[in-house]
Order: structure tokens, then sequence, then C-alpha cells
């Protein structure tokens, strides 16, 4: 079976485009469709978005100095977008500007749209003047609309803002537009089912699933790091990404699913082996095992000449003070002055001429043995030999045959399951002992009772042989333990295993097989979150049954029109399987022999950019602008609606209430 590998995509810093002076002169619109994992921007004239970047910063924290440096701490870099090249190192320094899919850190969006104008080319001094035309979420709240509005016109001070949703460009675009529609985007952070009638979008029957992407890659995450503990951190959510959208698929019947998975030979034809980067350990040579030795042998010379050296620098000592010694016993035979005498003694810290004696005596026999040392030293260390290995016993069997020798392992195989199971028997014995509900408990209880039972004065409990086989059963631990034979043989059984019994690999086996990652069930599993959000504790319905109540809230005829033309768009609609478990599930929940149709768009996840991109170029762009004056005169959340915008609802002003308070 073939072995995918990871490809492990880094990404590649943008490059800065050329500002033509036709771009500047013409005020050629700028497109943003703003998504919630990769941002995509370009102008309005372009084919495909020059700019695809996950809107994602990496803030690295400041260093904390020491006390007594004086160096002026540096302001760490920040990396935007595709600056981020191994998006692993920075991973718990990521932030973004979304809330789930509304933007709400302006302070990172600002980072991003400087990112973008910048690699755009745009050199012109405090302003962008082109017009903006920025996608949004499904009901975007006011306050995210207005402080977006705040930042384009006051930071940047551009010409003219247009806000559309996201799924509804992606849906004009597809290339037969029809007047009604159920349109289902499936977006990073959530999905929503948006019914369009008579091409006017229904807002007030939109739902909105808090399941999508983000959620699924880190189920599969999960899931892999609990199925492989071993390999947790080579598991990253960046690869539980590529498995995503590389290997998952959706599965039509989900349970039956789980029934073939369950078949061994199946699963051994369908898995999918996925290799982790590794490193093989290398053998150490003969030559290095050499090499080993003499060094062994090299540093032991060593030390036998250092001891040597120091056994000549305390003999050096010793024959330097006999001789002094010898000088004041010398001037005592010449009948020096006894003060004289006295003092050089103390200076010596002998006490009497009979201690000079005895310390003269004492130092005469350690000379005597230093150098008997030193010359038995000097003899012997040229005839060091290394001490030959100790040869195992188990080494030198011979069999007649392999079926011998394997019928000899196998035997020795099955004494040392015996002994283990008779260690674990034990060990449960001496746990069921401990608990007092046990079978074992209250028998070792009961017969504890019956001796104490007995009378007092007659304590003969230990003179009849029959006494051993009741202490063996209350005793605790079951009147046997782990003895010494028993791990003496199991150390002698291992022995034989690791002599004779070939490796569990195997010769032939490639090293890399423990480092592979088997997709089953798994590659089923992650999709099938957003038809089952349960699987995370969430208590919303799966998207089928969201789809369902949708189609719920209207009457037979505009229900007809809408499943009859069901439009899957975003990151997740290109995920294999995806339009027959809709059409399956749909079919199941729609009236005998209705009409259901599924269709996914094409390039699912740059549709909204074309969508927006084809509505700059039409007439009605230019009408539906909010310019800086109407943002000034009519306030920061206002916009103009159009067939691709959200409705504009104002926010209630506050009304101040006239006379007391009643408390």
């Amino acid at each position: 079976m073939e072995v995918l590998q990871f490809i492990d995509t880094k990404t590649v810093p943008d490059i800065v485009h050329t500002y033509s002076p036709e771009l500047k002169k013409n005020a050629v619109p700028i497109i943003i469709d703003n998504g919630s994992y990769t941002c995509r921007v370009g102008w309005a004239t372009s084919s495909e978005p020059l700019i695809q970047f996950r809107n994602l910063i990496a803030k690295p924290r400041r260093e904390r100095l020491k006390k007594d440096t004086i160096e002026i701490p540096q302001t760490p870099q920040l990396q935007v977008g595709n600056d981020i090249v191994n998006i692993e190192a920075v991973r718990f320094q990521l932030k973004t500007q979304f809330d789930r899919n509304v933007v709400t850190h302006f302070e990172a969006q600002e980072h991003l749209l400087d990112y973008a104008f910048s690699h755009l080319g745009i050199n012109t001094e405090d302003c962008v003047p082109h017009p903006i035309l920025c996608t949004e979420a499904v009901l975007n709240p006011n306050t995210s609309r207005q402080l977006m509005s705040e930042l384009l016109f006051e930071c940047y001070n551009v010409p003219g803002i247009c806000y559309g949703i996201d799924s509804i460009f992606g849906y004009h675009n597809y290339h037969k537009p029809m007047e009604s529609a159920l349109i289902v985007n499936l977006g990073y952070q959530c999905c929503h089912i948006i019914p369009v009638l008579n091409n006017q979008t229904n807002f007030e029957n939109t739902r909105r699933l808090n399941t999508g992407g983000f959620h699924i890659v880190n189920f599969l995450h999960r899931l892999l790091q609990l199925k492989y503990p071993v390999h947790a951190t080579a598991i990253t959510v960046s690869r539980a990404e590529e498995l995503l959208h590389n290997v998952c698929r959706v599965a039509v019947d989900y349970r039956e699913e789980l029934k073939k998975w369950a078949n061994a030979e199946f699963y051994e034809n369908n898995v999918k082996k996925i290799q982790l980067p590794f490193t093989v350990n290398t053998i150490t040579s003969a030559v290095t095992l050499e090499q080993q030795k003499e060094r062994k042998r090299e540093l032991a010379r060593r030390l036998i000449e250092i001891n040597a050296r120091k056994r000549e620098e305390r003999l050096a000592e010793d024959e330097e003070k006999i001789g002094q010694l010898l000088d004041i016993k010398e001037m005592i035979e010449l009948g020096a002055d006894r003060e004289t005498i006295e003092r050089t003694l103390t200076e010596f810290q002998i006490k009497n001429v009979l201690d000079l004696e005895k310390t003269i005596f004492t130092l005469n026999t350690k000379i005597e043995k230093t150098k008997q040392k030193i010359l038995a030293a000097s003899s012997n260390i040229d005839e060091m030999e290394e001490p030959q290995a100790k040869q195992s016993k188990f080494s030198k069997m011979a069999f007649e045959s392999d079926k011998e020798m394997y019928v000899f392992v196998q035997n020795v195989r099955k004494l040392k399951q015996e002994i283990l199971t008779k260690k674990m028997v034990r060990k449960q014995r001496k746990q069921d002992m401990a608990k007092r509900r046990t079978a074992a408990g209250q028998e070792r209880m009961r017969i504890i009772s019956q001796l104490a039972r007995k009378e007092k004065g007659n304590d003969d409990f230990g003179m009849r042989d029959e006494d051993w086989d009741i202490y063996k059963t209350i005793s605790k631990d079951g009147g046997d333990s782990d003895s010494e034979a028993e791990n003496e043989k199991l150390l002698e059984f291992d022995e034989i295993l690791r002599t004779h019994e070939p490796s569990e690999l195997g010769d032939c086996s490639q090293p890399g097989e423990a480092h592979q990652l088997h997709i089953g069930v798994e590659m089923f599993r992650g999709p099938e979150l957003i038809f089952k959000p349960y699987m995370i504790g969430s208590q919303e319905a799966g998207l089928s049954e969201v789809i369902a109540y949708v189609l719920s809230l209207f009457n037979p005829d505009d229900q007809l029109k809408l499943a009859s033309k069901v439009v899957v768009t975003g990151g997740l609609a290109d995920l294999p399987g995806l339009r027959d478990r809709l059409l399956t599930d749909l079919i199941s929940v729609r009236p005998f022999k209705s009409t259901v149709n599924i269709t996914i768009i094409n390039n699912a996840s740059l549709s909204s950019w074309y969508g927006a991109r084809n509505f700059a170029q039409s007439a009605e762009f230019m009408d539906t602008l909010v310019t800086k004056k109407m943002y000034q005169e009519m306030g920061a959340e206002y916009f103009k609606v159009h067939k691709y915008s959200n409705p504009f609802n104002a926010s209630p002003t506050s009304i101040a209430v006239e006379g007391d308070l009643c408390v």
C-alpha cells in the first residue's frame, strides 16, 4: 500500500506589486474578501486576487531583562499574514481580528490592512485613494461595521466604502444565477443557511450553525493525538488541516461506514498510511567499538600516571621531612642547647625525643611502601588488557533445525506467560483482599471472626498442619508472594528470547513504520462533525436538520423552489461526498417524489471574491458607495443597502427619562 507524505507547505512571503499610474489615476476599486480563515485582496480589474494570506498576526512577547542590564528593550518584530513562514513555531502567539465570524479586534485588523495595502504597492501619503468593497458576515452587528468604517475613513482616508455578504457574492458569481435558491455557506467558524426568494434575501428565516472548519480541524487534531499519544507533538494543527483537505471525506451513511471499518480486511484495504518525519538511529560499527575500547585503555593509563605522580610528590615530601628530623636528631646527639631543641621540636609538633624516634621510624616505613607501589605500578602499566566479555550460556545452544528452535522458544514463552499470569493473579488477589465488599475480602473476614470466637485459653492455632492452609487463606498476600526464584526465571527467559527470538519488526520492515499514522474511520469522523455537533458537546442541530428546519418555515410552493436549487459554497464545499450526503438527507425529509437538487459552486473558496469583483465592475457599484461626507453626516454605522448587502437597521438611540427615579 502506498504511504503518503505530509507536504508541510510553508507560506511564501508576498511580493510588493507594482502600483501603476493607471490604477492611481482611474481610482480602481480594491476588493477585500475578509474571511475568517483567509483574506483575499486585489484590484477590480484583476482576474485573480493579487494577495491571499491567513488572517493572522504573530506578536512575540518582549523578553524580560535583568535588573542589572542597562540595554533598551527592543520591540519584537510583528509578523503578519504570509510573513509567518512557520506557523507552528508561533502557534501560541497568533492573534486574529475575528471573534467567531465577526470582526472585533480592530488593532489586528489595522495591521492586516496595512499589510494588504503595502503589498498592493500603494505609496500615497496619508490616504488610500481607492474605493473599498469589503465582505462581511451575514447580519453583521452594527458596532462591528461602525468600527470598520471608522478605521477605513479615519486611518486610511478612503473615498468610499461598500459592504456585501460574502456568500451572496459567491452565489451570484455562479454561472446560472437563479431567482430562488437556498444558499448553504460552509465557513471556517460557522455555517449559514440563507434562503433567497425572487432575488430577495430572506433574512428572517436565515439560520446559523456555530460549527465550521475550525472545529473540524481541532476535533481531528485531538482524535489523532489520543490515538497516537507517542506522536502527539508531531501531530500539529497544520497537519490536521492538511488531512482535512487532502484525505477526509463525508460519509453518505455514517453508521454503515462505521460497520464497514469494523471489518479487518476492509480496514487493511482502505486505510490511509501517512508517514511522519523521523530520524534513523545509526548503528555503531565495529571500528567505533574498538575506538571506544582504546579510549578506555587510554583513560586507565592516564589515571595510573596521575596516581604515580601523586605518590612521587608524597615521597619527595616525606623524604624532605625525614631529612629535617634526622638533622634534629643529630643536633641532640651533638649536645645542643635544651631550649633550642625544645623550640625546634615544638615547630614540628613533636613532644619529646622518644616521639621523634617514633616519627622517624613511621616515615621510613611509609617511604619504603611508597617506593614499592611506584615500582609495581611502573611494571604493570604496559600489561593492561581488556577483560573479555562474559558470553551468555544461551548463545552457545545449538539446534538441529529451525523447527526445534521454534518449539523451544514457544515453550519458553509459555513458561514466561505462566509466571506472569501467577504474578497478575496474586496482585489481583491482594487488591481484592484490601476491598471490603469483594468475595475474597468477605471470606477472609469470616475466617478471622471464626478464629476470634474460640476460647482465649485454648490458643493452639498453628500447632496443626492444616492451620497453614487457613493462614494462607486469610493472609493479604494470599499465602504466596513474588519469589526471587520466579524473578530469576523471568530474567533467564528474557535472555533466551533476546538470543533466539527474532525482532518484532524483522529485518525486512521499514525503519519509519513506527512513525506512521493510519487514518481509517477518522477520515469520516472529522467532517461528520458538521452533521453531528454533539460529538464535541454542542447542543445544536446538525447541518441537515437546520436545512430541513429552514425549509419548514416556508409554504409548500416556496419549499419546492428552495429545495430544487440548493447551492453550496464556502471553504468546506470541496469535501468529497458532501453533495451525496446532503442529497440523501434532504430526500429523506422531503415529501415523496419531490425535487431535490444540490449544486457545489466551482472554486468555492474564491467565488466570493469573484462575485465582489464582478459587482465592482458594474454600473450599480458607484451608487452603493458610502462617501466620507455621508459618513460624517449620517454616522459611522450607516451604509447603503443593495441586493448583496445586509439590511440596514439603525441602532436605537438612548432616551432620556425625566423625573425622579423610583427606588
